[in-house]
């Protein structure tokens, strides 16, 4: 679950905690997107969510597609988010 409060470091280490094990590289490639697009650690929370979710895995370039593509439509909450994703034929599995 994601709040608007939580940090992308802890974010992360959640989701670790879960069972979801990053790689360095992929870590790098997590702060480079949210570096390149300069978005804030609440959507890039929502687009690592989002790209596991739809993915079943970590996909750096998916992530950062779908990074843009949150950024693009200046979405804010994680029901925009949800929305957007159905409207452009992608289903984020639970």
């Amino acid at each position: 679950m994601i709040t608007e409060l939580i940090d992308l470091e802890n974010y992360l280490m959640n989701l670790e905690a879960k069972g979801f094990k990053f790689k360095d590289d992929a870590i790098s490639f997590i702060y480079f997107g949210k570096q390149s697009t300069g978005t804030d650690d609440y959507l890039v929370s929502l687009a690592i969510e989002l790209t596991l979710k739809t993915q079943k895995r970590f996909d750096g370039s998916f992530y950062l597609s779908l990074l843009e593509t949150l950024k693009a439509h200046n979405i804010e909450t994680k029901t925009e988010a949800y929305r957007l994703m159905e409207n452009i034929g992608l289903k984020a599995h639970n």
